[in-house]
């Protein structure tokens, strides 16, 4: 049964649909935490409110795309779609913070398989020229998720309470599920082995370690169980080495980053999360303090990254799809996220807001450069039936990046600061109001102790792209060809280029 044109574009809005339903959910909660912790009276729990959904959703990523590759992407989507609706459901009737907390560890579990099986199964029903285009629609949901669901969600908490933060997700997921069924065809698994178990174990305990052990980086009290999570995390991922090195059907097939454009797609898409999530949610903090700016004002740069990765991300996808040509995207991105980084280093304490708005606007150019599209290229150098597996590897490491940078930059900047406050100034109740109430003098004297912390993270940051830079010029200079004879899926000479 071929795809008709009608039929592909309600598959590519459904898949649309469900991947922004995923990336909202995250940024729509981040602004009901507090509300919602507060009511179920466990605020020294909050944290795990996030915590439990990142993990689940990280770990699962690539259990999911080997079983993609298994049993078809089209199973998986709609069994992650489901339980996502059914345990949105159950986070709004919790009653207390453990079930919370546990329905939102299964909510990230199905989240992990929603943005993972789209980018999966437009890469089976296309042609590799014709997936950047589509792949940079489904990635479009991002960074529009980032800018509206924080106001969504203050809006929903206000008005209707915080249990319609997670119910939101029925109506939406309900219509997306239905439309999927019909949308997305029956594509063929690959081959049939045995599941590498031995292998999810290992990597699920090491990611897991390792999540908790950046988490507690700066901790004092939780000085030994960091170090404990560091050792059980380094075990278990050269165990996990190990195993996949010697199973038939490895978890994470390591044989694959022998290919130039696996190894360097694969750097690059970690300079994603490393490089511009890992700050993104300090940024407003920093413009508060070093700028003296309100928390509306401090928004704004934010949105200005956010709406320049989306600019950026959606024009690279058409050119790439219409050309073939992919190498100058990621090399000119990653230039782009160096220059604005080290912008961002330069300049000096009481510059315009305006300055740092358009530096980090450069970064997010630079990133959406590349952000969906290197997907798309590493999916095309490897073979069609291991696409979920390679999919979700390249998924892996970006979003592991983006947890240990921000982890390791929320402990920087909270031992720095405390560090070079001046005396009589603590810097565990220290916040913006409090601040902005002080004599000039002292205001500029904690400016310029938040400025002197983050220049050398900008700096960081900036080498981390430099790093992408290099990688971008390693990417085999080729183009991504129209061939339709390896495509699983029905016929897909009619989808429109």
């Amino acid at each position: 049964m071929p795809l008709s044109p009608l039929r592909f574009r309600l598959l590519v809005t459904s898949l649309l649909a469900v991947s922004f339903l995923g990336a909202l959910d995250n940024t729509v909660v981040s602004t009901a935490i507090a509300t919602v912790a507060g009511q179920l009276g466990a605020l020294e729990h909050m944290s795990w409110i996030v915590v439990g959904y990142t993990l689940a959703s990280t770990v699962l990523l690539p259990v999911l795309g080997k079983l993609g590759d298994r049993i078809g992407p089209r199973a998986v989507f709609l069994s992650s779609v489901a339980v996502f609706i059914l345990s949105s459901v159950a986070c709004g009737f919790a009653n207390g913070i453990v079930w919370l907390i546990v329905a939102r560890v299964i909510q990230g579990m199905s989240s992990a398989g929603l943005q993972l099986m789209s980018q999966t199964i437009i890469a089976e029903v296309t042609t590799p020229r014709q997936r950047p285009k589509f792949m940079a629609i489904i990635g479009a949901a991002f960074p529009i998720a980032i800018l509206i669901g924080p106001v969504l969600g203050g809006i929903i908490t206000d008005t209707w309470g915080w249990p319609w933060v997670f119910w939101i997700n029925a109506p939406v997921g309900i219509l997306a599920f239905a439309l999927a069924i019909v949308a997305i065809p029956h594509i063929e698994p690959g081959r049939i082995g045995r599941f590498d178990v031995a292998g999810a174990i290992a990597l699920t305990i090491g990611l897991v370690a390792l999540v908790l052990a950046v988490s507690w980086v700066g901790d004092s009290a939780q000085a030994v169980a960091t170090t404990v999570a560091f050792v059980i995390a380094a075990v278990a991922i050269v165990v996990f080495f190990v195993i996949e090195l010697r199973v038939e059907e490895p978890l994470v097939p390591l044989s694959h980053f022998r290919d130039r454009t696996v190894a360097a797609g694969t750097v690059i898409s970690a300079i994603v999360g490393i490089g511009l999530f890992s700050i993104t949610s300090y940024l407003p903090t920093y413009f508060q303090m070093a700028y003296r700016t309100s928390a509306t004002v401090s928004g704004l740069v934010p949105i200005a990254t956010v709406f320049g990765m989306l600019v950026s991300n959606l024009a690279s996808g058409w050119l790439v799809s219409r050309t073939g040509h992919y190498r100058v995207y990621p090399l000119v991105g990653t230039v782009l996220g160096a220059v604005g980084l080290g912008a961002m280093a330069l300049l000096p304490a009481g510059a315009p807001l305006w300055a740092p708005a358009v530096a980090m606007a450069v970064v997010g150019l630079g990133t959406g450069a590349f952000m969906s599209l290197i997907v798309a290229v590493v999916q095309s150098a490897v073979p069609r039936e291991e696409t979920g597996t390679i999919t979700a590897s390249v998924n892996l490491v970006r979003q592991v990046g983006a947890t240990v940078a921000t982890a390791l930059i929320g402990g920087i900047i909270g031992a720095g600061v405390a560090v070079m406050l001046p005396t009589g100034l603590d810097a565990a109740t220290l916040t913006p109001a409090l601040v902005h109430g002080y004599d000039p003098a002292i205001q500029q004297q904690v400016a310029h102790v938040y400025q002197s912390v983050f220049v050398p993270i900008f700096v960081a940051l900036a080498a981390t792209y430099v790093v992408g830079v290099v990688a971008s010029i390693l990417l085999p200079n080729r183009r991504l060809s129209d061939d339709t004879d390896s495509l699983r899926a029905a016929p897909t000479a009619s989808i429109p280029a």
